[in-house]
């Protein structure tokens, strides 16, 4: 096992006080986005009239009335991950999966963004009465891409990172992501095939924010002391 160096149990030197300070600043996105997403999910399906948590995926939240809390809650996540994945970026600077893992899990949170901004079409009964289009829109279609596109880079992401955090010497750490990461994927992967529900997916989702705010929090304890 390689160990690399990190700069825990030190402190800022006065050049680079400021930028560590934004660093975990940003960093600290990731605690918040998991947390976020999750209770303003929960609210509006104990809430929204006709819609069903243990039936309803809770992308379609982002139809009907009241549809465009959904649509902020999805939009304002995915510019948490995106801040997660910058300050993350710069945490890391070199070495192993410096680059990649930031990168991949950034580009989750732009599919997040993306899927906000295209939302599902109405169906299954939500909003009360609403049946599914014979011809699915375009908006769903951008939707369901970006998910296609951000699951896969988000576990990609986590197994990358998995690797660097095995390299350090954080063992526990890399462990959940290389458990969470695949588990995450395979349930959105039998979500969209029909071989399981939506409450296997949402438990997956609940699984790998705790999981990045996991890692935000431990990311941030490596960078040294900006109290000075």
């Amino acid at each position: 096992m390689t160990t690399i160096a990190t700069r825990a149990g030190t402190a800022s030197a006065p050049a680079e006080l400021t930028a560590d300070r934004i660093t975990k600043s940003l960093l600290g996105y990731g605690v918040l986005a998991g947390p976020v997403y999750v209770t303003a999910s929960l609210v509006q399906g104990a809430l929204r009239d006709g819609f069903d948590l243990s039936r309803h995926a809770w992308s379609q939240l982002a139809v009907g009335d009241g549809g465009w809390v959904q649509v902020v809650n999805l939009v304002a996540t995915g510019l948490m991950v995106l801040a997660f994945a910058v300050g993350l970026r710069r945490a890391l600077a070199t070495g192993p999966g410096a680059r990649w893992a930031p990168a991949l899990i950034g580009v989750f949170g732009l599919s997040m963004v993306v899927a906000g901004i295209f939302p599902v079409d109405a169906g299954g009964g939500f909003p009360a009465g609403a049946v599914a289009p014979e011809v699915m829109s375009t908006s769903a279609l951008i939707h369901f891409a970006a998910g296609g596109v951000g699951f896969p880079c988000l576990a990609a992401g986590l197994l990358v990172l998995a690797r660097r955090l095995a390299r350090e010497g954080f063992a526990r750490h890399a462990l959940a992501a290389r458990v969470i990461a695949p588990l995450f994927l395979a349930s959105f992967a039998a979500m969209a095939s029909g071989a399981a529900g939506v409450g296997v997916f949402a438990a997956a989702v609940v699984a790998v924010f705790a999981l990045i705010a996991a890692l935000a929090v431990h990311r941030y304890r490596q960078m040294p002391n900006t109290c000075g």
